[in-house]
């Protein structure tokens, strides 16, 4: 694990509607990154629910929420309307952008596939906190709180 803070990786992807999104187009703001395994999975659903549940005291602190994984736009846009999140969700299909924030490796069982893993990313583009193995539960509340932590710094 890479000690914080260090430069985010730029990357370029798409959303469920087909824009494309950069890191770099939300220098200036926090941006919460989070990488998780598959749209509308138990784990993945609570976690996202929870994000959306903390949606307006991060933006009231400056964050954007983003998630990614690699599921295709179609399942990106099904999970957001049944979920009604209210953030945004790219796709990696080829796993580079997955890959370049050590959010791949072995999970349970020995197998390979996305971690579950959460960066807080500062307005000048550096991870400031990484979240390993993230509980889905609770972890909106949890980005909060230590948002705040991180700015009052």
């Amino acid at each position: 694990m890479i000690k914080t803070p260090y430069e985010a990786p730029d990357f370029k992807l798409s959303d469920e509607a087909g824009a494309a999104h950069q890191l770099s187009d939300y220098r200036g703001k926090w941006v919460v990154l989070y990488f998780y395994p598959k749209d509308d999975t138990p784990g993945c659903t609570v976690e996202a629910c929870s994000l959306r549940d903390a949606r307006d005291d991060l933006a009231a602190l400056g964050a954007e929420v983003v998630g990614i994984s690699r599921d295709e736009a179609g399942s990106h846009e099904k999970f957001k309307a049944k979920h009604t999140l209210n953030f945004t969700l790219l796709t990696d299909s080829e796993a580079k952008v997955i890959n370049a924030y050590g959010a791949w490796g072995k999970k349970m069982f020995g197998q390979e596939g996305i971690l579950r893993k959460t960066f807080i990313i500062n307005p000048e583009g550096a991870v400031v906190k990484v979240y390993g193995r993230v509980t889905p539960l609770g972890h909106g509340e949890q980005v909060v709180s230590d948002l705040k932590q991180l700015q009052s710094a």
